[in-house]
């Protein structure tokens, strides 16, 4: 009789703990989950490249897996989510720009537009943050005014650049960097390359995966560190961290910058992935998809973790690679499938913004 009672307890135990995990992971990502296998399914009785879907969608998550890690510090420190992104990035496009401009190919390049991008991004980052202290409980807001501004402010300047470099410049009156610039003779696919390899058909982008899991790693024993606990306290109850003796100010600075140099370092990833730099107004929403993958992930508008961007990260850019080629299979229409693959993504950003908290 005992025995018996022991099993059932045991039962119900795992059956509570499996409840418990499924509801820890959300509800909204399972659907999420379910909704990309079915497509992975779809995809097979098509007869499509799966492998090949999963290359794409391996190279997408690790492209930008680095503009999604930029939100977590911001949210961290209780700025919210990043809208302003598009600043670190505008500080990326200048450092590749310069790297190009001196003509350095391969990984030197590579690293040199990091090292001409992080401390233009620090410099923005001070700055971003001097007006986001002005306007407390509207950083969110004022963020995305602001980096509308600057990109369209660097608009100008991009036309107004002294370079002469024929690479960069149009080819028709000599003035003005280009719209796209590429980066196949420069340190375009060094991070793809590097040790990458196949198997059963998949090609693992090793470099680019590693570059980006380092970031994560880096930024979780950060938020273990004295200064990452500050700032998780001031993320979460600034009136207590204040009394505790942080500097709630100061904390919140360092959550900026960080932000806004992950986004420099994030958009030097991107591209060379890509495999051209996008200058204008191309940088205008990179916020957004960065924003949704994140809150997909299960964070919310005050906590995050490096989890929530791993999941995130995977689970958004993998959908949005699968997701044309399947509709377009299915529909057999090239203008219905493209009509087909923005719904998908705009109803996930759209889903993910209204989100008040992560998982519910």
């Amino acid at each position: 009789m005992i025995k018996m009672e022991n099993e059932e307890t045991i039962q119900q135990k795992t059956r509570f703990d499996i409840a418990a995990a499924l509801r820890e992971f959300g509800v909204a990502r399972i659907i999420i989950l379910a909704f990309l296998l079915l497509l992975f399914v779809l995809a097979l009785a098509k007869g499509l490249d799966v492998p090949g879907l999963i290359t794409d969608s391996l190279v997408r998550v690790g492209m930008n897996g680095v503009l999604i890690l930029a939100m977590l510090p911001s949210v961290v420190c209780g700025v919210g989510m990043n809208f302003g992104l598009p600043l670190g990035i505008l500080a990326g496009l200048l450092g590749g720009i310069l790297s190009i401009n001196m003509n350095i190919a391969g990984w030197a390049g590579f690293f040199v537009a990091l090292a001409i991008a992080v401390p233009i991004a620090i410099v923005v980052g001070v700055l971003y943050h001097m007006v986001l202290d002005k306007v407390r409980g509207q950083e969110m807001m004022v963020g995305t005014y602001l980096a509308y501004a600057a990109v369209f402010g660097m608009c100008i300047c991009w036309m107004l650049f002294p370079i002469k470099n024929p690479k960069l410049i149009f080819a028709v009156g000599g003035k003005g960097l280009r719209y796209t610039i590429s980066l196949t003779d420069t340190f375009g696919k060094v991070l793809n390359n590097f040790l990458k390899f196949r198997i059963g058909g998949i090609t693992v982008p090793t470099g680019l995966i590693l570059f980006w899991f380092l970031l994560c790693l880096l930024m979780y024993l950060f938020l273990r560190s004295k200064t990452g606990l500050a700032m998780k306290a001031t993320g979460s109850n600034p009136v207590y961290a204040m009394s505790s003796g942080v500097n709630v100010a100061g904390m919140k600075r360092v959550g900026v910058v960080l932000s806004t140099v992950l986004g420099a370092v994030g958009i030097i990833a991107f591209a060379q992935s890509y495999g051209f730099l996008q200058l204008y107004n191309a940088p205008q929403t990179a916020a957004f998809p960065a924003i949704a993958a994140i809150l997909i992930g299960g964070a919310s508008l005050r906590k995050a973790s490096v989890a929530n961007v791993i999941i995130g990260a995977f689970l958004f850019q993998t959908l949005l690679t699968v997701a044309l080629p399947v509709t377009q299979a299915m529909l057999e229409s090239t203008e219905i499938s493209e009509i087909a693959r923005v719904l998908i993504s705009n109803g996930m950003i759209l889903y993910a913004l209204t989100r008040a908290t992560g998982g519910r």
